[in-house]
């Protein structure tokens, strides 16, 4: 039995993706990997949280000048980067429970901004801070990175591919552009 081909022609839409496929993106923040994530997320807001507010300040206060201000801020800079990670994941759930539609969230996606951050102090002096601050730097780093690789994504399946000519190279382009013009 023989099967007809139709050629490249086939192969992709205008998007770029096969006919009928679903960006996997999209199934990925509604899966219990997201609810995982999110979980991990808000637990690490409440960890840390509650760390500067009890712990942290007493400890704080037995460093030297230059490690009290690196822990100074470098909590700022942990609390700013967890806001961040809270708000996106606040909005993913919104869209997850059909609170927002994706467009909306596109839309509201300019309040919520997520920068790369590195740690706020050079190694030498981020090895003087107490050890609780510097596991909590070094997890919201982990799971910002997380955050960031899924909002790009997602903006990447949700943002619409201009394709000229029909060309595949062309799409690649647009999704590249996309994914690195923020």
């Amino acid at each position: 039995m023989s099967r007809s081909y139709d050629g490249w022609r086939r192969l992709s839409d205008v998007s770029g993706r096969p006919p009928g496929a679903v960006p996997f993106i999209h199934r990925l923040t509604a899966s219990p990997a997201f609810q995982d994530l999110f979980r991990e997320g808000m637990g690490l807001v409440e960890e840390a949280a509650a760390y500067l507010d009890g712990p942290g300040r007493a400890e704080s206060r037995a460093l030297s000048r230059t490690a009290g201000l690196a822990y100074a801020t470098e909590s700022m800079r942990l609390t700013t980067r967890l806001m961040q990670v809270a708000s996106w994941l606040l909005l993913q759930r919104a869209v997850n429970e059909g609170e927002l539609t994706p467009s909306q969230a596109l839309t509201e996606r300019h309040r919520v901004k997520l920068a790369r951050q590195d740690l706020a102090c050079a190694p030498e002096i981020f090895e003087q801070l107490p050890e609780t601050l510097r596991r909590l730097s070094q997890r919201s780093l982990r799971i910002q990175e997380r955050v960031i690789y899924l909002d790009q994504s997602l903006l990447c399946a949700r943002a619409p591919e201009v394709v000229s000519h029909g060309s595949v190279v062309a799409a690649q382009f647009e999704r590249l552009r996309a994914a690195f013009s923020r």
